[in-house]
């Protein structure tokens, strides 16, 4: 599961239709969801286009004027949408995830300037997740943010962000945290720096992917970082040791687990501390495990 979002801030702005084909062909997302592309009523040709074959599938959200407009593409191999929604500030897609079989809701979220009409989508929203029981993905660009230290020479409103984390708790939402940037909106002059585009997403969701991450890419041709969430299984390495199941059921094991750990270690960095005591355990349980049990690969 791969998904990517972006405010474009105009997609027929020249360079962008490129760059944006490209994140597709470096990255290859199962859906793209764009805020602000400034557009109405893009072909399907150039759909196509963008994503460089026919099997894909589309909904979109036209701009007012010279403002707004969502666009929200998907690959029909790897999800089958079924129904969408449409709001003043957003769009909805729903559908089945072809391998899993799994249903999911994306929800492509820009979010407006002036405080009564932050306060209608809220509104909005709530509606929209009141409605519908699935695994929610909210994203895009909210144009909120929920903590004074999101914003960096910018101003900061405390009652509008009570309103959005006020939003966030409502629905039970959870914001996966951004790997290795703590901006994702940059103005032209380089000074100003938000956060305003994330994920929310229901436990729901999380149940079905466990391991998310979201990762930032580079920002080339709009004041927005594009972001990717993902499900990534990360590889540790080989276990430290072998466990058996079988040994906690002996009395006397915690005594040689804590022993073990508790033993002094001579690193001065809390990582190879770790790795010692760890390795202190490795040789306790492999000593009590032959006194007690014998060869257990026999």
């Amino acid at each position: 599961m791969k998904i990517i979002t972006l405010n474009v801030c105009g997609l027929g702005v020249k360079g962008k239709f490129g760059w944006v084909k490209s994140l597709y062909y470096s990255e290859n997302p199962d859906l793209l969801v764009l805020q602000e592309t400034r557009s109405k009523q893009i072909k399907s040709q150039y759909i196509y286009a963008l994503w460089g074959s026919m099997d894909v599938g589309f909904i979109q959200k036209d701009a007012v004027g010279k403002s707004g407009g969502l666009l929200v593409v998907w690959n029909i191999k790897t999800f089958n949408a079924t129904d969408c929604l449409y709001g003043e500030f957003f769009i909805a897609l729903r559908g089945k995830w072809v391998v899993s079989g799994h249903e999911s809701i994306i929800v492509n979220v820009y979010g407006p300037h002036g405080d009564a009409k932050k306060k209608s989508m809220w509104y909005s929203l709530d509606n929209l997740l009141a409605g519908l029981d699935s695994a929610w993905v909210l994203c895009g660009d909210f144009n909120e943010v929920s903590d004074n230290s999101d914003r960096l020479n910018c101003v900061f409103h405390q009652r509008r962000a009570n309103r959005f984390n006020e939003f966030i708790a409502r629905n039970s939402l959870i914001e996966i945290p951004i790997n290795g940037r703590k901006f994702t909106r940059i103005s032209d002059d380089g000074c100003k720096l938000s956060k305003l585009d994330c994920f929310l997403v229901s436990e729901n969701f999380i149940n079905l992917w466990k391991d998310l991450l979201v990762t930032p890419l580079e920002r080339k041709m709009s004041y927005h970082c594009p972001l990717i969430l993902k499900d990534s299984i990360i590889d540790f390495g080989p276990k430290p040791f072998k466990l058996f199941n079988e040994w906690f059921n002996k009395d006397g094991v915690n005594v040689i687990i804590r022993d073990a750990w508790n033993k002094n270690v001579m690193s001065s960095k809390k990582d190879c501390r770790f790795r010692d005591r760890l390795k202190n355990m490795k040789f306790a349980l492999r000593e009590w495990s032959k006194n007690t049990f014998g060869n257990l690969d026999k």
